[in-house]
């Protein structure tokens, strides 16, 4: 286990780079999208984004990226046989993507939305190529060069979306951003992997390649139609200014998973494997990953619950300001997704991909059914019915988890225990900046600056006063580079 340690370290280091620098890109074009895109146009593109997820999803499982990591021996025909497969599916929805955006349109009454969906189908022709080389430079944790060119697919959306906004192309500008972006991507994989014997179509696993599909395929499909089904729920049921308000409550409360998730998610499966195969604790290394993992989580949540009001208005303007307790009641409801990220490749990891699905088929169509519900009541109601649906997700998932590592209530609670003091003192401190602005005494700007010098001393005191164990996993990590650059300076000269 400690002999892949330092390849992992690494790993997370460079997707880190990766992450960081396109939420940077994410910061500067939501704030700018912002003030240039009205709740409703917005919605028109949450609309499109979400019905274009929604569908991909139903085929990237095909001989994607998770197939291709979890194959233990992964041929070349395997690899030829998973790109014919994701190619031919990826197709065949894109054509048929393009051939009824006008019933789509027409179902959600948004005569504009089919312009959208039409162009959102071009993504389709990108996605099978970019997947399969992100799956490989996965696969062998190389993620320096996956980095640089995930930085300059995504500035080149980012500014396209940006430029055709500030030119008026209203809702379109983000969904032609999205193109431009997928495009360079494409083609900066291809020219860093002069390999391209791939491209050959073959069709000789089929089986294999099918087979896992199937349900890593239809858990993907449910999942990202859960995460999207309130915005088209509210299209449908409401308005689309009441969308264009509700993704942008998401896109605030998905500001930890852009931080912090989606830098380890590409390295969580291949590292998962990785330590399965050298057959260590499964079980200790889930325990040990969910208790970091809340004592980062649950801070950040409880503190942008605190500071939303003045972070909004500053971040995106007074127009957003209605999503002040949509942001709340959201960061609230995710405090329980502290294992989210780990469940799918654990389950996969113990060769128990079929739980994954069960435990999505038990616990979110009942999900479904409460927000659908919610939707009549309006875009609040949505927003707080994920108190009700998100535990229950939770514990039906960790339900399964534990049939195979043997990890109980219990077990979780010792786990849980210092993150939750952690999060009481960071919330305290971040408490005491948003009082100042709500009597007056500083302004909404200087109050925020307060709060983000106030939260990490708080957390970093409460990561002392519990002896935290991610406190000596940061220090580990200062004194590995510590003692790295010195090593690596002298290779240099």
């Amino acid at each position: 286990m400690r002999e892949c340690l330092p390849s992992v370290h690494r790993s997370i280091v460079l997707s880190a780079l990766d992450r960081y620098a396109n939420f940077a890109l994410f910061f500067v074009a939501t704030a700018v999208l912002s003030r240039l895109l009205t709740p409703q146009e917005f919605g028109l593109y949450a609309i499109a984004n979400a019905l274009t997820a929604v569908i991909a999803a139903s085929f990237q499982e095909f001989g994607g990226a998770n197939y291709l990591i979890q194959k233990r021996d992964l041929s070349h025909a395997s690899l030829r046989t998973a790109f014919t497969v994701t190619l031919a599916v990826s197709s065949l929805i894109g054509v048929t993507m393009f051939a009824g955006a006008g019933a789509l349109s027409r179902l959600f009454e948004q005569d504009s939305l089919r312009r959208g969906l039409e162009v959102s189908a071009l993504n389709f022709l990108l996605l099978p190529v970019s997947g399969t080389v992100s799956a490989l430079f996965r696969r062998d944790m190389e993620f320096g060069k996956l980095a640089l060119c995930n930085l300059a697919g995504g500035c080149s959306g980012s500014i396209a979306s940006m430029a055709l906004a500030m030119w008026g192309f209203s809702y379109m500008a983000p969904i032609w951003g999205s193109v431009v972006g997928n495009l360079i991507l494409a083609v900066l994989l291809l020219s860093c992997r002069p390999d391209r014997s791939w491209f050959r179509l073959s069709l000789a696993e089929y089986r294999d390649v099918i087979g896992f599909g199937l349900y890593s395929s239809g858990v993907a499909v449910i999942n990202v139609f859960y995460n999207l089904a309130p915005q088209l729920f509210l299209a449908k049921i409401l308005d689309v200014a009441s969308v264009g308000l509700y993704s942008r409550a998401i896109n605030i409360t998905q500001v930890f998973d852009k931080v912090v998730v989606q830098v380890l998610n590409p390295v969580i499966m291949p590292a998962i494997v990785a330590q399965t195969k050298g057959r260590a604790d499964l079980r200790q290394v889930y325990l040990e990953a969910i208790e970091l993992l809340s004592a980062v989580q649950w801070p950040f949540l409880i503190s942008v619950a605190i500071v939303a009001q003045p972070l909004i208005l500053i971040w995106l303007g007074p127009t957003w300001l209605e999503i002040v307790p949509l942001v709340r009641l959201l960061c609230i409801a995710n405090l329980f997704l502290f294992a989210a990220c780990l469940s799918y490749p654990v389950l996969v990891a113990v060769g128990s991909i079929r739980d994954a699905l069960s435990s999505s088929l038990i616990s979110l169509p009942p999900s479904l059914l409460v927000i659908l519900c919610a939707s009549f009541f309006g875009v609040q109601a949505v927003a707080a019915s994920a108190l009700l649906t998100l535990p229950f997700q939770a514990v039906v998932v960790m339900y399964f988890i534990g049939q195979h590592i043997a990890v109980g209530p219990r077990d979780l609670a010792r786990g849980l225990i210092k993150s939750g003091v952690v999060t009481a003192i960071t919330g305290s401190g971040v408490a005491s900046c948003a009082a100042l602005i709500q009597a007056g005494i500083a302004t909404p700007l200087a109050g925020l600056i307060a709060a983000f010098v106030a939260a990490p001393l708080c957390w970093w005191l409460g990561l002392l006063l519990t002896a935290h164990p991610l406190l000596r996993r940061i220090q580990d990590a200062a004194s590995g580079l510590a003692v790295v650059a010195p090593r690596h300076h002298a290779r240099r000269s």
